[in-house]
């Protein structure tokens, strides 16, 4: 039986379809950022709301925050599954995420003590002055710090992937806490919806149409 000649062009076709097959997911699925973009949007929406129309929830909306990690966990259990091999981008994007989420939990304790610590200043210095304090909300700068953290793992993410919407979406992140600075703590919740929008769930929906295309042509 005579053995069929492969030329260069169809030996470059093949390694090509064959590195397509073994990446399979290069992108993740996109599920991680559209739950992190619904839910920190549909948390920053409720949370103005409440400051708008004066109404309190009997829960913290952001406790949605602590739960929609554990179906995060379980979404990264499943996509790490249905890699065949274990890629340089997924550890440095564990290692990225990580780190993003040890620094949220590190900051909102540091909010926790900095919040009772003027308080009690507060008092302190208004019995001693027996007069009104000029008034500081450092609540009103709570949203710049966490708008500069969503910003870091984004934009380095986009690099990694090589994926521009999320580029765009982290540059959107620090644009929005400069802004912030300047506005009130009611104002920051809108933008705060707006980065989460246009850092995760958009980038996370082109990401998902992006899988789905790649899983059908490897079919």
């Amino acid at each position: 039986m005579k053995e069929e000649n492969i030329n260069p062009q169809q030996s470059l076709e093949l390694i090509e379809t064959m590195i397509r097959k073994a990446k399979g997911g290069y992108y993740d699925t996109g599920t991680g950022p559209i739950l992190w973009g619904i839910v920190v949007s549909v948390c920053a929406l409720v949370t103005w709301a409440e400051i708008h129309f004066q109404f309190e929830l009997p829960f913290d909306i952001w406790t949605l925050t602590f739960i929609a990690i554990a179906p995060q966990i379980y979404i990264s259990i499943r996509e790490r599954k249905m890699r065949k091999a274990l890629r340089y981008e997924d550890t440095a994007m564990g290692y990225i995420w990580g780190v993003f989420g040890f620094s949220i939990f590190i900051l909102i304790f540091i909010n926790a003590s900095v919040f009772s610590s003027l308080e009690e200043t507060h008092k302190a210095l208004k019995a001693i002055n027996k007069e009104e304090l000029i008034q500081f909300h450092y609540s009103d700068y709570v949203s710049s710090l966490f708008l500069l953290l969503y910003g870091i793992p984004t934009i380095i993410t986009s690099g990694i992937l090589k994926f521009k919407p999320m580029l765009f979406g982290g540059l959107l992140c620090w644009a929005i806490c400069i802004i912030s600075v300047f506005t009130k703590g009611e104002t920051d919740m809108l933008l705060m919806a707006l980065a989460a929008i246009g850092a995760w769930l958009i980038p996370g929906i082109l990401i998902k149409r992006r899988y789905i295309k790649n899983k059908a042509g490897n079919v």
